[in-house]
């Protein structure tokens, strides 16, 4: 459980490390974006590793029902994930797609992970997300929306949103983890 912690911690520490001290991230120039990166993906890596080395009990027991809503939630977060990215109609939607997507993913997890481990990785992914929208908010004031695309666009991310959320599930089963009840 010490390196969930370590990861979560590195996670939350490189993501902030441009909003909590703006100066020293403009005083490392470029190599200030690669510093961030590294201790992100670090804090990726033993979140990794501590969740599938943690030994924990449960917490709860997820809803039956909690599987079929899991799944619905997922696409939605791979869509909201791709959305700023995207050249169509939908970037215009939310300020913080990519975020909101990020508590989407954590929400969906917690519904069928009811174990110590997972209540708080995708618990503090959650918390996470809420907190860089409100910093982010804060610091950078009203949204200034951006240009609506075109309905192809949304096309184009529908379909290669489909597209990923296959990838993950075909991921998820590979590793033990079948992400459909039945």
């Amino acid at each position: 459980m010490t390196l969930l912690i370590l990861g979560i911690l590195l996670w939350y520490a490189g993501h902030f490390f441009k909003r909590v001290l703006p100066g020293v991230r403009q005083g490392l120039g470029d190599p200030g974006k690669g510093v961030a990166a590294v201790i992100i993906l670090a804090g990726l890596v033993l979140m990794v590793i501590g969740y599938r080395g943690a030994a924990s009990g449960f917490l709860y027991a997820p809803p039956a029902w909690g599987w079929h809503l899991n799944n619905l939630l997922m696409l939605f977060a791979v869509i909201l994930f791709g959305m700023g990215s995207s050249k169509g109609r939908m970037r215009a939607w939310l300020r913080h797609p990519m975020l909101t997507g990020a508590l989407t993913w954590a929400v969906a997890h917690l519904l069928v992970r009811g174990d110590t481990a997972s209540v708080l990785l995708f618990g503090s992914i959650a918390v996470w997300a809420v907190l860089e929208m409100v910093v982010i908010n804060a610091k950078e004031g009203p949204w200034e929306r951006p240009e609506p695309g075109t309905p192809a666009g949304d096309v184009r991310l529908i379909v290669i949103a489909l597209v990923l959320y296959a990838i993950i599930a075909a991921i998820h089963t590979w590793l033990g983890y079948y992400p459909f009840p039945g």
